[in-house]
């Protein structure tokens, strides 16, 4: 009986620490493979955007100059 307590004691703290381990490892990798590539193309598309804006003022500055 005495021999069952560490066995109980040393498999829970194993699967406890395991998904411990587990959750942190999968933290890691959705902020390397999701978060971090949709902020970069949350900047990219508002960069192109503001491109776009600016392209369409200066067309617009051009035209009411050729009229």
């Amino acid at each position: 009986m005495s021999s069952l307590i560490p066995v109980v004691y040393y498999g829970g703290l194993t699967i406890l620490f395991f998904f411990w381990i587990y959750g942190i490892v999968s933290f890691a990798l959705d902020v390397k493979n999701r978060i971090i590539p949709g902020i970069a193309q949350y900047r990219r598309g508002r960069a192109k955007r503001e491109q776009q804006r600016e392209q369409d003022r200066e067309r617009t500055e051009r035209e009411e100059q050729l009229y």
